[in-house]
C-alpha cells in the first residue's frame, strides 16, 4: 500500500473516533457505487452527515485547498445516489474533517455543516 493511502486510513479511523466521541452513529465507512465514494457517513439526530476526511502528514499543504468546488459537487452527486438508493428520511448535511500530522502529534479539525450544495439545473 503506498504511504499516502495508509496515511489517508488511519486519518479515517481517527476521524470515526472523533465523530462517535461527538455523539455520531457511524453507518458507513468508505461507501462506493461505481466511482462515487463517500468516507464516512454517519447520523445524528434527524441528519445524515456525509463526511469528507483529508488527511496530511505535514503542514506543507492546507488539506482544505483539496475541497475544491469539484469535490464538493462530487460529495453532492454521492450522496444524493446514497439517499436515493437506501431511500434516506433525513435531512442531509456535509461535514470535512482535516487531519494533520501523524499517530504521535497531530491536529483534528471538524467543520460540521461544512457547506451547503448549490442548486443546479440543466436545460
Amino acid at each position: 500500500m503506498a504511504i499516502h493511502n495508509s496515511v489517508g486510513r488511519w486519518g479515517e479511523k481517527v476521524a470515526v473516533e472523533h465523530l462517535i466521541t461527538q455523539g455520531y452513529a457511524i453507518v458507513e465507512t468508505n461507501w462506493r457505487m461505481g466511482h462515487l465514494e463517500i468516507d464516512i457517513i454517519a447520523t445524528k439526530g434527524n441528519r445524515i452527515i456525509f463526511v469528507e476526511v483529508k488527511t496530511r502528514s505535514s503542514e506543507d499543504y492546507d488539506p482544505l485547498e483539496a475541497i475544491d468546488n469539484k469535490k464538493k459537487n462530487h460529495m453532492v452527486r454521492s450522496a444524493h445516489n446514497y439517499v436515493i438508493a437506501k431511500d434516506i428520511p433525513y435531512e442531509v448535511q456535509y461535514d470535512i474533517i482535516t487531519i494533520v500530522g501523524d499517530e504521535h502529534d497531530y491536529r483534528l479539525e471538524h467543520i460540521p455543516d461544512a457547506f451547503i450544495p448549490s442548486v443546479v439545473t440543466r436545460r
